[in-house]
């Protein structure tokens, strides 16, 4: 174990330092976290923690974990807690609820953790979720409709009542539309990671990924001293997106598209290491 921790260490002191050198690289001046930028961040005052959750990459289960570790016991096992409780926000608190002292106090000496995963599997793990599962519907309402009536000709009423058969191609079209985020800011769940984290702002101890989620997960709850009972739960999902399914989604995008939409998440590629698909047509 002394030196799989040792190993490990090397790992993450390499992904932070790579996430240093793209923000010098890319970010002009920095400017001071305002309280909106902290709404992501989780807080676990019993073990000086802070977590900033990204839908879409583990963060459900994440959030089951900072119950357990900030219940008093009131949680033992994180799967026992259903997923939409998980979700409630009164469930844990976040940085943003806390005065600037106590704010300054936490970003200078709580562990600081992230999660993040190759950015177009995120992003077509989100679709997946938010447009083509019948249950949705709330999603298909606020934005399937929306995306429809703009992006598809001759739309069906039914298509523009329901919204719940955007495609792919669709869902594309309107994240590319300067509209788009001219009339709100992108939904958690496609923004990107370095807008809902702000890692060049907040300096992270751990950069953990979702292609290695299972070691990374408990190093950090052993770096921060967790009960040995708590466990992040082990992955059972045979549904999850894969490299090879995302490849499948984007045959159907241009090369034009597939370039624009590149350049929309390129941030993210960059910050955190991960190399260009080799499915794309951008070359």
């Amino acid at each position: 174990p002394q030196f799989e921790q040792s190993s490990l260490q090397a790992v993450h002191q390499q992904r932070r330092e790579l996430l240093s050198n793209v923000c010098t690289r890319y970010t002009r001046k920095r400017r001071l976290l305002r309280p909106e930028d902290l709404r992501h961040l989780v807080v676990d005052d019993t073990h000086g923690l802070l977590y900033c959750y990204v839908p879409k990459v583990a963060c459900t289960n994440w959030k089951r974990v900072m119950m357990v570790l900030t219940g008093q016991g009131k949680y033992r096992e994180p799967l026992e807690i259903p997923a939409n409780e998980a979700h409630v926000s009164s469930n844990l608190r976040t940085l943003s609820e806390y005065s600037v002292p106590e704010i300054n106090h936490r970003l200078r000496s709580y562990l600081k953790f992230i999660f993040v995963r190759e950015p177009f599997e995120r992003l077509v793990s989100a679709y997946r979720n938010k447009f083509t599962r019948s249950y949705n519907t709330a999603f298909h309402k606020r934005y399937g409709t929306k995306i429809i009536r703009r992006h598809r000709r001759e739309p069906s009423d039914r298509a523009l009542e329901r919204g719940d058969d955007v495609r792919f191609e669709e869902f594309v079209y309107y994240l590319l539309d300067p509209r788009t985020q001219r009339e709100e800011p992108f939904n958690e769940h496609w923004e990107r990671v370095h807008s809902l984290c702000h890692p060049c702002i907040v300096h992270y101890d751990v950069v953990g990924k979702y292609e290695t989620l299972a070691q990374d997960a408990s190093y950090i709850l052993q770096l921060v001293g967790a009960d040995a009972a708590v466990k992040f739960p082990a992955s059972s999902k045979t549904t999850r997106t894969t490299d090879d399914m995302t490849a499948q989604f984007f045959q159907d995008i241009s090369p034009f598209y597939q370039r624009r939409l590149f350049n929309l998440y390129k941030m993210d590629y960059l910050l955190f290491n991960y190399s260009i698909p080799s499915y794309l047509r951008i070359r």
